[in-house]
């Protein structure tokens, strides 16, 4: 397992917002000493040696970039002296999957994995990580493209969980979930058209995947899924948040592994 997360907040209570790390040598320097990069940005056509250096270290490290013009840039600074580059570090450092497998075996358990896709809120994924925690989940994994990181504001809402469950960041989630199979793992997701929850069989080694309320589970992450559950809705709307969709449909998990 990977050391425990530090918290985030002062002794005076004070919350510690996620660290925008801008220049030129910071960023490089930021790189250099192994700090999780959640975005990047770059000034678009910047083509200079030491901009080329910062580019071949995000992709070492396996960072995203996001070219923008000028005035994206201006209005992502806080201190207007960017130097054509600025980095969102995470708040927290991420985890391995196998960390949440080796929780699981310490625990003697079957392992339960979150896996988001288009988690964008970053309300919506420190609730979900909330809801890991207290549901026995070993970990939740996201994507690094479309989805919140690991921000304060992720910290804050988990409301404490993010110390404790491990989070972890991949670059193809169809791709992960490929290789979870070989693990033993069986994945359902969450979508309208699916069978109704309480029907299915959700004992075992098991990947819970949830989408976004407005696009859902994308395309091939559903087909790399074995199960698609419904949640039952009686009301005159069509879905529910995906903090709620998850919250339900990992206490059914739960409910069915106490039998």
């Amino acid at each position: 397992m990977s050391e425990e997360k530090k918290p985030m907040s002062l002794e005076n209570g004070e919350e510690i917002k996620s660290l925008v790390i801008e220049g030129r040598n910071a960023v490089l320097e930021a790189f250099r000493a192994g700090k999780p990069i959640d975005k990047l940005f770059i000034l678009d056509g910047c083509q200079d040696g030491p901009i080329q250096t910062i580019k071949r270290e995000a992709r070492k490290h396996d960072t995203i970039i996001n070219f923008v013009d000028k005035v994206r840039l201006a209005q992502i600074s806080e201190t207007g002296k960017h130097q054509g580059v600025i980095a969102f570090a995470a708040a927290y450092e991420y985890a391995e999957v196998e960390d949440m497998f080796a929780l699981a075996e310490s625990k003697g358990e079957d392992p339960f994995l979150i896996l988001l896709d288009n988690i964008e809120d970053p309300h919506n994924l420190g609730a979900i990580i909330r809801t890991a925690n207290l549901a026995g989940a070993h970990g939740v994994i996201i994507p690094k493209r479309r989805a919140a990181g690991l921000t304060a504001t992720v910290a804050k809402t988990s409301a404490g969980a993010l110390n404790y469950t491990p989070v972890a960041k991949v670059t193809n989630l169809a791709k992960t979930m490929e290789e979870l199979k070989e693990k033993g793992l069986w994945f359902v997701c969450a979508d309208m058209g699916g069978q109704p929850m309480y029907d299915l069989n959700l004992t075992g080694p098991i990947g819970l995947v949830i989408g976004s309320e407005g696009e859902g589970v994308g395309r091939l992450v559903k087909e790399k899924c074995d199960f698609i559950a419904s949640i039952p809705m009686k009301g005159d709307i069509d879905s529910l948040n995906a903090s709620v969709a998850a919250g339900i449909l990992a206490y059914e998990i739960v409910r069915q592994r106490m039998k």
